[in-house]
């Protein structure tokens, strides 16, 4: 490979410039392969050719990094397809799969989606930010839910984006907890490596393995949001 080409690669931002934009998105890509815990100011700043001091005229600090990345994940969930919003199961069903491919197309930046601060303490991730939630209840409302309907709507939504793509996103390798080294108390056997774990006490793990091995969370998200829509459709009947 020429030398050139070499730097290009070591460098993949080399000639854009810095603003807050680029070092966002540097940050996300650096989340994307090394998870939130191993993104650092000095370690971007290496991902960006440039000091790290430099950083500081366009960002706070880690945290504001963090939130940052947060926002630019959650920018286009407004922007669903207008077809989709026809109806409110179309909507909520549009605005599910737009949160799943946050936790698919990036599954260790997700959990900041759900773990970081909302912009209220009565805010629930992962619809997080008021933009998002004002539309979501303002969009049922204009639909017909009652008040209580809009609430239990949004509790029961969340809360089920929550549980799956939380789930979903470990599954593809997102640290859902800070990093730390375990402690070894009293030689605790600590699980480290499950694909060599013995299974020979444990015979109905060992039969059902190769089916618990599968990935069906596509189909399970599509189960459990059908389910979800068709107890909300009943729930609104009464």
């Amino acid at each position: 490979m020429h030398a050139e080409g070499k730097d290009a690669l070591d460098k993949p931002y080399a000639g854009k410039g810095l603003d807050r934009d680029v070092i966002v998105q540097a940050a996300l890509d650096s989340i994307d392969r090394k998870g939130s815990q191993g993104l650092t100011m000095r370690g971007l700043a290496l991902d960006l050719g440039v000091e790290a001091m430099s950083l500081y005229r366009y960002v706070a600090g880690r945290e504001d990094l963090l939130e940052a990345v947060v926002a630019v994940l959650l920018k286009d969930l407004a922007d669903l397809d207008d077809q989709l919003g026809q109806t409110w199961q179309g909507y909520l069903q549009g605005l599910a799969h737009a949160v799943r491919r946050i936790a698919v197309e990036h599954p260790a930046a997700f959990p900041l989606v759900a773990t970081r601060h909302p912009a209220a303490p009565w805010l629930r991730p992962p619809l997080r930010s008021l933009e998002l939630v004002d539309d979501f209840l303002s969009t049922l409302s204009g639909f017909g839910f009652t008040d209580q309907q809009v609430v239990g709507t949004y509790r029961a939504f969340s809360g089920f984006l929550l549980g799956n793509l939380l789930l979903e996103a470990a599954v593809r390798g997102a640290a859902t907890s800070p990093v730390e080294e375990p402690l070894d108390e009293g030689n605790a056997k600590i699980p480290s490596r499950d694909g060599q774990i013995d299974l020979s006490g444990s015979p109905a793990v060992a039969r059902f393995q190769p089916l618990l091995s599968e990935d069906r969370s596509a189909e399970e998200f599509e189960i459990s949001l059908e389910t979800l829509l068709d107890r909300l459709e009943m729930d609104l009947s009464q």
